[in-house]
């Protein structure tokens, strides 16, 4: 990975582009090397070059997405905020603005979601968990409890939250396109939903 990251940050971006698309388009077990290194305008041989095999790559991608947007949130966060939806609001509002910018990361992102080849899957999981202790840390620490009705556990509105997600991406499919501003608004009604069954009346 060194010879990767001596290369100018303009190559570097090439090739995560071009290889966050092809595996995002296409999965893992059928994203071709080949079609990756032409994109980038480099020879196959310098992926296998850089990376060493294919799955190494592959997992470079997940690895550098999920830092991307831990990194973009830590920065940006208010951690002065004690809301816990506006919390979790804001961090959503972080990402929505990450895939803007990368638009590949959204459909690489899907195509995670819906991986299964043995090769990789073990090590997908691995990385998620460290991308959940991060949002659990997010959008809980030092977050105000009194707001909350007595018996909910945020805790346990963080996991309701990610299920919906699954939910719907699950829903949609492998092949189905995701818009994100589609997903952004239905994200914030939910959001707006659940706050007003658990929060307390005087904080609505």
């Amino acid at each position: 990975m060194e010879k990767f990251l001596n290369l100018s940050k303009e190559k570097q971006n090439d090739i995560i582009n071009a290889g966050l698309n092809a595996f995002g388009t296409n999965g893992y077990k059928k994203a071709s090397i080949r079609d990756i290194a032409n994109t980038a305008g480099i020879s196959k041989s310098m992926i296998f070059h850089y990376f060493g095999t294919k799955k190494d790559m592959y997992l470079f991608l997940v690895q550098y997405s999920v830092n991307m947007l831990m990194n973009e949130i830590s920065m940006n966060f208010k951690e002065e905020e004690r809301d816990f939806f506006e919390r979790v609001r804001l961090a959503s509002e972080i990402k929505v603005s990450v895939m803007r910018k990368h638009p590949a990361i959204l459909s690489f992102f899907k195509s995670i979601y819906f991986e299964s080849d043995e090769e990789v899957v073990q090590e997908i999981k691995s990385m998620m968990l460290r991308g959940e202790a991060f949002r659990s840390h997010i959008a809980l620490d030092g977050i105000d409890m009194s707001k909350f009705k007595e018996g909910i556990d945020p805790a346990l509105v963080i996991k309701m939250l990610t299920w919906f997600a699954e939910g719907y991406v699950s829903q949609l499919g492998v092949n189905t396109t995701m818009d994100i501003d589609d997903i952004n608004r239905e994200f914030n009604q939910c959001l707006n939903m659940l706050k007003q069954n658990f929060y307390k009346e005087e904080f609505l």
